[in-house]
């Protein structure tokens, strides 16, 4: 194989990685809830299941990516 061919072998590997990692689904372990979304705009999900658990130790954690 040439390098250019490597090259171009290796670039749409990485985009075929990316894009399964993104759009490709995702799943959880059995006996684990399912996995949620949701936006800035209605954190009521997030509500809901952090007060459900109240016996248990809760924690929220925070990131910026700043």
């Amino acid at each position: 194989m040439t390098r250019k061919r490597l090259l171009l072998v290796l670039v749409l590997l990485v985009a075929f990685g990316a894009v399964y990692y993104f759009y490709g689904g995702h799943s959880t372990p059995k006996g684990q809830p399912l996995l949620v979304s949701f936006s800035s705009g209605d954190l009521a999900p997030l509500k809901t299941a952090f007060n459900a658990s109240a016996s248990s130790i809760r924690v929220v954690v925070m990131l910026s990516p700043t």
